[in-house]
């Protein structure tokens, strides 16, 4: 845990109810300044909701958060003026361009009309939408409507940034672009607060992470930290034929004595170890078993692995708890 002087983010037994469902039941944050801070969790875990409170979209049920020193409460003017949020859904209007959406919003920061021009096109280039600065929102690509969504966030150069599942929906390259100007905004001094459901996101970019499940934070830690807590190996298993399966996992579960996980893809299986000799015999027991092996490889457990072993179902679940405000 970091000192509290180093703490850009506090937050102490944050509360948020919806009618009958408490979509928040007590969550503590730590978030160091300067770092990505990943809060990884399926839809509906409490996520946005816990997002909206830290930056005075909502007001705490209970407990208490400090954003820079401020209580998001007591001093919530204080706090809008420090920080930024892109949420899940475009905050940009689609009719007007994207170099006429950060104008106005520019302007509306107090900015005069030379230097909102400035920095909508400073911001255009540093986000690479410099030849579609002219074009209506409405006509953008999926990843180029984040991009627009971020630099809209990033008009007053805020010193913590909150980023409610930035990439969702997005292809893979638009994503990786997302993730390079996150790493940029760190690397020039900013704060950001990540939630993700996606696993490979948290891995690439937060420093920490609070995993959290039902409006709670059931584990916290480095990306090592979280994949150690739940066994120092992993083995990953693929057949070449998708009825042989269930032969390997019945193997698998008697060699390594462990519970075997079967993957989204009918040819794949994996389990936790605690050690990688328990893995030795594993291969010659299967070639004996008949089984026509395509890949085995002994590794880290993944973050995926880490959420299953965690909450007992994927960081993709789809399960709503959380009711959106």
């Amino acid at each position: 845990m970091a000192p509290m002087s180093d703490l850009a983010i506090e937050a102490h037994g944050l509360v948020k109810h919806f009618k009958t469902t408490k979509a928040v039941d007590g969550v503590d944050l730590a978030v160091p300044a300067g770092t990505v801070y990943g809060v990884l969790g399926p839809n509906g875990a409490g996520k946005t909701t816990t997002v909206r409170m830290l930056a005075t979209l909502l007001r705490p049920d209970a407990g208490q958060a400090r954003v820079l020193g401020h209580d998001v409460v007591a001093h919530a003017q204080e706090v809008r003026g420090l920080i930024g949020l892109t949420g899940q859904y475009a905050s940009v209007d689609e009719d007007l361009s994207g170099n006429e959406n950060l104008i106005l919003i520019a302007r509306l920061y107090g900015y005069s009309r030379a230097a909102a021009r400035s920095r909508a096109a400073e911001l255009l280039h540093a986000f690479d939408l410099d030849e579609a600065a002219g074009r209506q929102v409405k006509t953008f690509s999926g990843g180029m409507r984040r991009r627009i969504d971020l630099a809209a966030s990033m008009v007053t150069s805020p010193r913590v940034l909150f980023l409610d599942e930035p990439t969702t929906g997005l292809d893979p390259r638009s994503r990786n672009h997302v993730w390079d100007i996150v790493r940029v905004l760190v690397d020039d001094g900013a704060t950001v607060l990540l939630t993700t459901q996606y696993l490979e996101e948290a891995d690439q970019l937060a420093e920490r992470i609070a995993v959290i499940d039902h409006g709670k934070v059931i584990a916290e830690g480095t990306a090592t930290q979280l994949k150690a807590s739940v066994g120092t190996a992993a083995v990953h298993l693929r057949v070449g034929d998708p009825a042989q399966r269930p032969t390997a996992a019945q193997v698998m579960a008697q060699v390594l004595a462990a519970e075997v996980d079967l993957g989204a893809d009918t040819t794949t299986l994996s389990a936790r170890v605690d050690s990688a000799r328990a893995a030795a015999t594993l291969l010659p027991t299967l070639l004996d078993q008949g089984v026509d092996v395509a890949e085995v490889s002994l590794g880290q457990p993944s973050l995926d692995e880490v959420f299953l072993a965690l909450t007992g179902r994927p960081a993709e679940d789809d399960t709503p708890t959380e009711e959106v405000a």
